[in-house]
């Protein structure tokens, strides 16, 4: 078995093993081990592997990730969500699912200064699963707008998702980050329009909350500036050129720290607590670029990229056919893994085919992370299904039962983007 047949039946061998849940790194690791020794005998396996963990791990822009992360970990241990969750909750708690909203509304401005959409939905899942039980709202609606909302954390920037994909693409991180501002934008409302779908099919689950007055107002938007400066800080500095994306992730991670301990927030425990959850997290995403790495190489060496090209041009189909087709094999490989590892898997011959057929990358990367939004909250292996079904002690039945009017709202999302591809290209193109 050779050529891009091998190719093939690599790729699909790292989705049984990952099926059989052996860690995406390892299987995409010891699938591409295995294919690159009978490509190119084991020798070249062995110099492969020796030499992976160091290409993989090199680059300095791969900087930007554990800064990004340590940002978003220290956001949250500042107190950060609950004092967005407080605001939105003024404003809209009234009305009838106003406080589903309101978390939805405070996930996407948590995103701002987060980056992770799991952090996100855990995050705001201890603050807002509480608040929304005490008020009577049905567990589906509020677990499931919760784990929607925290998706919104890797579409709005700083996105890790955006900073893998520009990594792995060679675009501009820094235009990336804008490129999601506004679907992002999009993505919020039609939220909210799934949580008002919601109540309107069954009231009880969503009642109205206490109307919050002016003095509440003024009071919980004071708490907010420090969200308002930590993001206009970082994306200020990298629209005016003061700082490139590794600097401007390195001024966030510091400022995060900074709002921690000024709000009392940052004990000796909760420092040492937040440095081991940003080592854990940057140490899983590293370790899956390493598997990337090698599988890639091995899928390079079998011709498969050329080979899916070649084929989708003989097929004669009209382009927008094939991102229709790619992106339901997105949905449903996202329902399968986690994000990451799905872009790492599949972006190096995906993006060349996009790029073939004439498509923007920065548009293609603006749906590939609306597709790894969907797959977050898509069972069987939906990863913020599982996180708030954690944090809430829910039955993952209840967790799932209230998802679907949001994955729908994604895939209006999806479709709205295609047919303004301005509304991620404007931003980016506009300011960078």
């Amino acid at each position: 078995m050779q050529g891009p047949v091998l190719g093939l039946v690599g790729f699909l061998a790292v989705i049984a093993l990952i099926m059989l849940r052996l860690p995406v790194a390892i299987a995409m690791g010891a699938v591409g081990i295995v294919g690159v020794s009978m490509t190119n005998g084991w020798d070249a396996a062995g110099f492969m592997l020796g030499r992976s963990a160091f290409d993989a791990a090199f680059p300095y822009a791969l900087s930007i990730v554990p800064l990004f992360v340590a940002m978003g970990v220290f956001a949250a241990h500042a107190g950060l969500s609950r004092s967005l969750y407080n605001f939105v909750a003024t404003l809209i708690g009234q009305l009838r699912g106003g406080l589903a909203m309101a978390t939805i509304g405070a996930c996407a401005i948590f995103g701002a200064i987060c980056g992770s959409g799991i952090a996100t939905a855990a995050t705001m899942g201890r603050v807002a699963l509480p608040e929304m039980r005490r008020l009577g709202y049905s567990d589906s609606l509020a677990s499931a707008s919760i784990a929607a909302g925290g998706t919104l954390g890797v579409m709005i920037p700083p996105s890790i998702l955006f900073v893998i994909y520009g990594l792995a693409t060679e675009q501009s991180i820094g235009k990336l980050f804008f490129s999601g501002i506004l679907p992002g934008i999009v993505g919020t409302f039609l939220y909210m329009g799934a949580v008002w779908y919601s109540v309107v099919r069954n009231p009880k689950a969503g009642p109205a909350g206490p109307k919050a007055n002016m003095a509440e107002r003024l009071t919980a938007l004071k708490d907010v500036w420090k969200v308002l400066l930590l993001f206009g800080t970082v994306l200020g500095g990298l629209y005016f050129g003061w700082f490139s994306d590794t600097e401007a992730a390195a001024v966030g991670a510091f400022g995060a720290v900074l709002m921690a301990w000024f709000t009392g927030n940052l004990s000796r425990d909760s420092f040492s607590k937040s440095l081991i959850e940003t080592a854990t997290t940057t140490g899983m995403i590293f370790m899956i670029l390493v598997g990337a790495n090698i599988f890639n190489f091995f899928i390079e060496s079998t011709g498969l990229t050329g080979a899916i090209i070649e084929y989708v041009n003989g097929l004669g189909w009209n382009r927008w056919m094939i991102v229709f087709v790619l992106m339901i094999f997105y949905i449903i490989l996202g329902a399968l893994m986690d994000e990451i590892s799905m872009i790492l898997l599949t972006v190096a011959p995906v993006f060349k085919l996009m790029m073939a057929l004439g498509f923007d990358p920065i548009w293609f990367g603006v749906m590939l992370v609306t597709v790894c939004e969907i797959g977050m909250i898509v069972p069987p292996v939906g990863i913020n299904l599982f996180v708030i079904q954690g944090v809430g002690n829910l039955p993952m039945a209840t967790v799932v039962r209230g998802i679907a009017p949001f994955a729908v709202a994604d895939c209006i999302r999806l479709l709205i983007i295609c047919l303004f591809p301005w509304l991620a290209t404007w931003l980016p193109n506009k300011l960078i």
